[in-house]
């Protein structure tokens, strides 16, 4: 804690009092003197009123700490008074990392905090690639008159960090691309920088093309080829029905983890310059059509935290999805693929992928593995689950299963091979 300051609030109150009697004096007015003791009064209230001494704790709540690099991460800052005196005037700075910004609401506020009190406050900030430890919060406390202030560090009961180093360097794209200068290799030829082979030169071949070195050594005329590199036009259907709220009691469910994997698919593909757009099978209606930027990217975050389709708990009943499916197939381009997040818990999750995919909109499957394996029932349903991602794969779709206890991005980096 640091030496009481003073904040110099009642700095001039005992000067212009003085004058004031000195006036009420020299005019032989009553009420003058009357109003210039009021303010002496005020101005020597601060002089009795005790130092504030806080004793502080502090709990940083945060709603994920393996954030992809780009997510808004919500915090919750708990501040308790555990001492035996009010705190009229507190103000908390939490430590957020200088690398993170914030984005949503200060990360800061102002109480009163009566002995046992705690108040709560809330922001988000915007996750960056790295591991990044919170600070103590600094609190600034003032006595009631607010005349002394004292700052204190609050260090937070467990220590808070965000853990932005497991990223998707490679979501798992199909070869489908469009004409736009991107992250997914296509199967043209044109301007890029991976080789693709040498050709006998013809009439209006670039000149930056042609190999130099061997028309120097040979006298031959040949152009490079070069593979390129083009953007996707992605859509992320995340499956949001009732029956996908599968999970062991008390534990993340299904379309939890499914947000969650959303969430990072968007933030990877849109920094390697692909379009992306969102889309839920739920009760509701939720689609978003394929775009970039930053601001698309913020409404992409907006949908999956607040968007109803994306609710905690089901709703009590499903949209038919048949219509659902072909909703969204009307609004789709042609060059759209999807990537379906889904635990793939029943026949229909399986239709649906097969329904995309035969329209021209190659599908690639990333399912939540939620299942337990305790009772017969629930080993039944492992089995099932398996047979269905098998008859996709059989089909040519490809299927990543992911297991909730490892990061996304390891799932996808060993199971590449699941294509077929």
């Amino acid at each position: 804690m640091t030496t009481p300051q003073e904040t110099n609030r009642w700095r001039g109150v005992v000067a212009v009092s003085l004058v004031v009697a000195a006036g009420g004096l020299l005019a032989q007015r009553q009420e003058l003197l009357f109003l210039s003791t009021v303010g002496i009064v005020f101005a020597a209230y601060h002089r009795v009123v005790p130092t504030p001494t806080p004793e502080l704790t502090l709990e940083r709540r945060v709603d994920t700490s393996s954030p992809a690099e780009g997510d808004e991460v919500e915090i919750e800052v708990a501040v308790t008074n555990e001492g035996d005196a009010t705190l009229y005037d507190c103000r908390i700075v939490d430590g957020v990392p200088p690398a993170l910004s914030v984005t949503d609401g200060p990360a800061r506020s102002g109480m009163v905090l009566r002995p046992g009190d705690t108040r709560t406050f809330s922001y988000a900030v915007e996750a960056e690639h790295g591991r990044h430890a919170f600070d103590d919060a600094t609190a600034v406390v003032r006595d009631a008159s607010g005349d002394r202030e004292v700052e204190v560090d609050v260090r937070a009961a467990d220590e808070t960090e965000l853990d932005c180093t497991a990223e998707i360097t490679e979501p798992p794209l199909r070869s489908q691309t469009l004409d736009t200068v991107g992250g997914v290799t296509a199967n043209g030829m044109g301007s890029g920088i991976e080789f693709q082979q040498t050709r006998s030169y013809r009439r209006g071949d670039p000149v930056s093309q042609i190999d130099w070195k061997r028309y120097a050594s040979s006298g031959e005329l040949t152009t490079i080829d070069f593979r390129e590199e083009q953007a996707a036009s992605i859509l992320v259907l995340v499956d949001a029905r009732a029956v996908a709220y599968r999970g062991p009691p008390g534990e993340t469910h299904a379309v939890d983890a499914g947000v969650s994997a959303a969430a990072q698919l968007t933030a990877s593909l849109l920094k390697g310059r692909n379009r992306v757009g969102l889309a839920a099978l739920a009760a509701e209606d939720c689609f978003q059509l394929p775009g970039v930027g930053r601001e698309h990217r913020l409404r992409l975050r907006k949908l999956l935290s607040r968007h109803s389709a994306f609710s905690a708990k089901p709703t009590d009943a499903d949209q038919s999805v048949d219509a659902q499916v072909e909703s969204y197939l009307g609004r789709l381009g042609e060059q759209t693929q999807l990537l379906f997040v889904s635990p793939v818990c029943d026949d229909l999750a399986v239709e649906v992928a097969r329904r995309f995919d035969s329209h021209g909109h190659p599908v690639t499957v990333v399912s939540p593995d939620v299942t337990a394996d305790e009772t017969p029932g629930e080993r039944l349903a492992v089995a099932e689950r398996r047979n269905r991602l098998r008859s996709l794969r059989q089909v040519g779709i490809p299927a990543i299963e992911w297991s909730l206890d490892d990061p996304l991005a390891l799932a996808i980096d060993t199971q590449r091979g699941v294509r077929i």
